[in-house]
């Protein structure tokens, strides 16, 4: 079978590493360039490969096409071999039907990272033979292909989602649908959502869905539908306090590294799974106690002449800094900006007006943030670089403040993305 992989990076690449295991004439090619580490992999396997642009004759000589999930539907290459008849698969899909593993797939706007890996912590902590992948770390095919596992905790973004066909987990997740991503679906949210939703649509009475019951728009569409699989909702009136309570048992998350409401929701979910998989209480306890929170998400980075600075690269939507937000206790000096994905600012217009000392925008265009935010009356100063931002922020925060970097959007206007951002954050903090 001949098999063309588009795009060169981390998924083209485990994709093409699968194929080629299971006997596949395998063909990548990226319309950029390839990262050495990568070129290097295919070299070593014999994987013939071209990068700086697509060459259609030989893109559409395939059988079947494995689409990175960066690439839009829309690119030519896409929609040529569509047009041709040529099948047009996600690299998830792909994986999927060279392993008989338990499947646990998560998605969501926001808290996938944090929630995915907390999942796979629980379970080995449990003592589970299970393996971390799909957008966080390893490629689901790269994993498939090295090292099978009985268990697979995945992290799915709607780009990943959009070109599955049999895809099926045990458990799904739909942490959350908040608008994001809207300017590759039309800026329209119901597009964004049914992408989302598509996590579930091959699971069968057997499987179980954990969702969002305090969400509006995924309550909506599950009372519009027969939902196939277990519908389990996971909601906030299961917090008291400190503690999350599951089937009746209380999990203390006094002693753990997870902050604010959000991330309490996060675990609320991964022990819903944990538990459907029968790891015991007493595991996930001790699970839950030695996580480790995920980088550049609410990551404290030092505390300097008394002002607290805190990595939030992560937080490339508004619902993420709603979240940020909502968890600031002290006098806050935001950074905020980057590329934007149809953002409507609201939402954050009265946590601003409450806990926002200064607003630093931190971005090539920052026209749409000094309007959005213009009503609030709060200085709002432009920088092109993380340096600069730390520099300006320092010199508007007070002793006692709290500097966030909590951008609301892309960074590829600025940086190469979100790691990087972040990562330059925290030198510029630890320079300072």
């Amino acid at each position: 079978m001949k098999t063309t992989i588009l795009g060169g990076g981390e998924s083209g690449v485990g994709a093409a590493l699968l194929a080629k295991k299971w006997g596949h004439h395998v063909f990548v090619s990226d319309r950029g360039s390839i990262a050495e580490k990568y070129k290097e992999e295919l070299n070593k396997n014999a994987i013939p490969y071209e990068e700086g642009g697509h060459d259609l004759t030989k893109i559409l000589t395939a059988d079947e096409i494995i689409k990175s999930p960066g690439i839009p539907d829309a690119a030519p290459p896409v929609q040529a071999a569509l047009a041709k008849g040529i099948p047009v698969i996600s690299e998830i899909e792909f994986a999927n039907r060279y392993t008989d593993a338990t499947v646990i797939a998560i998605t969501g706007s926001n808290g996938k990272t944090t929630t995915t890996k907390l999942t796979f912590h629980l379970l080995e902590t449990a003592g589970f033979d299970v393996a971390l992948g799909g957008n966080v770390g390893y490629s689901f095919a790269r994993l498939v292909a090295d090292a099978p596992k009985a268990y697979y905790v995945l992290e799915i973004s709607s780009f990943q989602l959009d070109n599955i066909q049999m895809f099926r987990p045990y458990i799904s997740m739909i942490l959350n649908i908040t608008p994001d991503h809207l300017d590759r679906y039309d800026y329209q949210l119901e597009k964004y959502a049914a992408a989302k939703f598509r996590i579930f649509e091959n699971q069968q009475a057997a499987d179980i869905f954990l969702y969002n019951a305090d969400n509006e728009i995924i309550t909506n569409y599950i009372k519009s539908i027969q939902l196939a699989p277990k519908g389990v909702a996971i909601s906030e009136n299961s917090i008291t306090g400190d503690f999350v309570i599951v089937n009746d048992t209380r999990f203390d998350l006094s002693r753990t590294q997870l902050r604010g409401r959000h991330n309490f929701m996060n675990a609320l979910f991964a022990i819903h799974a944990a538990k459907a998989l029968s790891a015991n209480d007493e595991a996930i306890q001790r699970g839950l106690e030695t996580f480790v929170s995920v980088p550049h998400r609410m990551e404290v980075v030092a505390n300097i002449n008394s002002v607290e600075y805190i990595n939030d690269s992560k937080a490339t939507n508004v619902d993420a800094v709603f979240y940020a937000l909502e968890a600031m206790t002290r006098p806050t000096v935001w950074i905020v900006g980057g590329q934007d994905k149809g953002n409507d600012y609201a939402p954050l217009l009265p946590f601003v007006q409450e806990k926002v000392r200064a607003i630093i925008c931190m971005g090539v265009d920052n026209s749409k943030i000094i309007r959005a935010f213009a009503e609030c009356g709060k200085p709002m100063i432009e920088t092109r670089s993380a340096a600069q931002a730390v520099k300006t922020a320092s010199e508007q925060a007070h002793p006692g403040d709290v500097v966030l970097l909590s951008p609301a959007c892309a960074s590829f206007d600025l940086f190469k993305n979100y790691e990087d951002r972040g990562e330059q954050f925290k030198t510029a903090v630890q320079a300072h």
